[in-house]
Formats: structure tokens, sequence, C-alpha cells
């Protein structure tokens, strides 16, 4: 599949870093010695994967497939091995980028209104939709290997379909939003079991909608630099390598970061850190009227919707005019739409709240009570420890802020905690990612990475 020209590069994260640097009342000298210290650690020093193995997902893998992989491993993303790539001499020939549920929830809502315009355009059934010819609509929108599109499909369910807007750039069809209300379960047979839907490979999604840069560090990196890669340049895992071999020895993701954090309890740095309040580190980040939150009673594609084009992997529900929150979605639980189609058949109707009662009636740790799983909160005079103990206990990658009313007042995220306990000193990862951007190009990856398409914790 022919790839775009564009580069691949790191989006601008000083705004967000300085900001938070600057609101941080933290003595200087703490934050140079820190910062210093987590310079001369290296990241062959970070515990291994859980498993003791990092979990691989090949290219020629189906999105299905791929899904079930990473739900039965609890993880949220996995590098993506080359299926051409034989015995490679680096990484480089060995993997793809990394497959996470941020570029899956693209390709679902994508593909969903192609399927949707297709049905219901009358042009195509559940039994006439397969291998065609090739068309413009199935290479841009599907992001699919090869020639496969649509078939069967008139000049005015395509016209609908490009008048819809199904490209990257110009995000959800207008008329795909209620095009297949009423399809049921036809919908899912053709977007799960027909073809070009069904032959789209982690591959494609890798090349079509990379969402962030894939940036390996070697085991004699420095854990200031992965902590800065997590935090500052958003990047949600960091592969470790070994210089003289192909394959990824460790993952570091923030989640995995926090969780190290926690085990530092008992050391005078981290014990004065984490007894301040939140608003004495400038959390929560953002303002009362700046965090997104989606309602109760709205369409859960459109919550998914709503994370993918504001950037961000989860929202707080919310009811009334004083926001209450009632629950949480993140972008992860889009894996329950694809693999439970016997309980969400009619998907395109379901709103958040029938969305998260489902859910809590079927998920083992539930207690099968049909009641919406509480969201992870905490007050605004909350301790940085409690949040961090909080946030590691449930595997979280937020927690909202809230007054005594259950009232959303903001949200801390993962990338927040990190940001908290290190500064970047003048230039640090200036040369490192410049090379690792070099060596980028030199492989021909110059794959998306629009700042529309960035979505972080």
């Amino acid at each position: 599949m022919d790839r775009p020209d564009e580069i691949v590069k790191f989006p601008s994260c000083d705004a967000y870093f300085d900001t938070i640097q600057s609101k941080k009342k933290l003595p200087l000298s703490l934050q140079e010695s820190l910062t210093a210290a987590f310079a001369q650690i290296p990241v062959s020093s970070f515990p291994d994967v859980p498993s003791g193995r990092v979990i691989e997902i090949p290219g020629d893998t189906s999105i299905l497939d791929a899904v079930r992989i990473l739900s039965e491993h609890n993880i949220r993303s996995a590098p993506v091995l080359n299926p051409e790539s034989g015995v490679p001499a680096d990484w480089q020939g060995r993997y793809l980028g990394i497959i996470d549920y941020s570029a899956i929830i693209l390709w679902v809502l994508e593909n969903a209104e192609i399927a949707a315009v297709a049905l219901s355009a009358g042009s195509a059934t559940v039994a006439g939709v397969g291998m065609g010819a090739v068309g413009a609509v199935g290479v841009a929108t599907l992001g699919a290997i090869g020639p496969v599109a649509v078939a069967g499909l008139t000049a005015a369910a395509v016209g609908a379909a490009v008048a819809g807007g199904l490209t990257a750039e110009k995000g959800v069809a207008k008329d795909g939003l209620t095009a297949a209300d009423h399809l049921g379960e036809d919908f899912y047979k053709v977007l799960l079991q027909q073809e070009p839907f069904k032959s789209t490979t982690v591959r494609s999604i890798v090349e079509s909608y990379r969402w962030s840069p894939f940036v390996p560090v070697t085991l004699d990196s420095t854990m200031l630099t992965v902590l800065l890669l997590l935090s500052k340049y958003r990047l949600r895992n960091v592969p470790v390598i070994e210089p003289d071999k192909p394959v990824i020895k460790n993952f570091i993701t923030q989640t995995g970061v926090i969780k190290g954090l926690q085990q530092c309890k008992g050391r005078d740095w981290f014990d004065y850190i984490s007894a301040l309040p939140l608003s004495d580190l400038g959390l929560p980040f953002m303002s009362f009227d700046e965090v997104i939150t989606v309602n109760s009673g709205d369409l859960i594609l459109e919550a998914f919707k709503c994370m993918k084009d504001n950037k961000i992997g989860g929202v707080p529900v919310v009811e009334g005019p004083n926001r209450k929150l009632v629950g949480s979605v993140s972008i992860r639980d889009i894996r329950f739409l694809l693999l439970r189609p016997d309980l969400f058949s009619s998907f395109r109707q379901l709103t958040v709240m029938e969305f998260m009662k489902t859910l809590g009636s079927t998920l083992p740790d539930s207690g099968n009570d049909g009641l919406v799983k509480p969201p992870l909160t905490c007050a605004p005079d909350a301790s940085l420890g409690s949040v961090i103990d909080s946030i590691a206990s449930r595997i979280t990658h937020r927690i909202y802020v809230v007054n005594g009313d259950f009232e959303v007042l903001g949200v801390v995220t993962l990338r927040d905690v990190i940001s908290c306990f290190i500064y970047e000193p003048p230039g640090y990862c200036d040369n490192y990612l410049a090379s690792a951007m070099d060596k980028f190009e030199d492989k021909g990856s110059g794959s998306v990475d629009k700042s529309e398409h960035q979505i972080t914790s």
C-alpha cells in the first residue's frame, strides 16, 4: 500500500510541559537533584513486563484477532512484526510499529460509516459485499492492503460516502451517523465477517493510522529519557531494545512507571512530593470548563468519536447541568463492541449509559448486578500519593477530580503524575529525538502522525 509522503514527527509538547513545570511548588534544588538522579538510572534497571515476555502481534493478523490478543493479555498496545522481514538484522526491519486501541477506534469509526452507507444505499447486502475491483473509497477509507474495495457499490453509494467525508482528514461521515440505525446484526456481519473489512490487517492499521512515533530506547538509555517520552512527549509506551539484537527486550508503559513510583514509598524525596496536595503540583492541569465530557444519553459511538476528535483516551460520563459524574468510558472499551456483538448488535443506537450498564451485568468483576462500575475519583485537596495509590490499584489512566456533589472539576492523568517528578534540562532530548526521526526517514516510514490524530492519556 502506498504511504503518505508525510514525515513522522513529534507534536509540539512545550506548552503543556512548561505550564505543568511552572505550577509546581517544589524547591528547585529538589527538582534538579531528582532529574539528575533519573538521568543516571539505566533503562536496564526497570523491571521486565509481568509475563517476562513482550507480546508481539504479526502484521498479517486480522483486526479482530489483534483485539482478542490485546484483551486476553490485558494490554493496551503491542509491537507489530513485519511479516516480510525474514531474519532482520535490526529492529527497523523486524517491527512495523505499535498497534493500540487508539488506532483501532479510528478504523472502527470509519469502517462503520462506509458499511452503513453501503447497506443503507441498497447497493450492497450482507452477501454482496466482498472482494472486488480497486476503488478510491476502499483504499482511502479502509486502509486495506492491495486491490480490495467494496464490491457492488453503485456510483450513488460511492458518491454518498465521499460526500460524507469518509477519510481520515474529514472524520465520520455526516450521512453515516444515522444510515445504519436499524441494521442490527446485519451491520455486524458486514463490519466483522465480510470483505474488505474482514481482511483488513494489523499492518494496514499501523501504516494508515499511526498515532505516535515508534521510538525504542536501548538498555543503556536513561530513565529520564523514558519519563520525558511518556510525559512531555505524550507516548504511552516505550519499547526497549538490545543494541545488537532486533528483538524488543522490554516494554515500558505509563502504568508501569506509576507502579514503580509507588514502590518508592519510604524514600524522602517521594514521601515529600507525594504528601503534597494536587494544587501544589499544578493539578488538575485543565480548568473546570476545559474538561471534555459526554452525557449519559449520548450514543456510544459519539463518545468514541469525541475521544478521537479531542485527542484523549477517556471521557467522564455526566448527567444534568452541573455535570454530575455517573461513569466513564475509555478508548479501550472499543474491544467490547468488537468481541461481544451478541450483546451489542444494535450498537449504533446504543447510548453511553446502556453500554455501561451492559458491561456492568457481564464483566466478571462487576458482581453481575447490572450496575455501572463507579469511576475513579478524588477530592480537589487529595494528596498526590493517594492519587498514585488509587490509579495503581485500578490500573487506569486517569482519575476524576470531583466536589462533594460529585460534580466533575477536573481530571488527572498518568502523564500528569509523571510530569510532577521531572523536568527537561535544556536540549536534553533534542539529539535523541532527532536521531530517532532520522532512522524513520531512512526506513521510509513516513506514516501519518498528524496533530489531529494524537490521542494522549
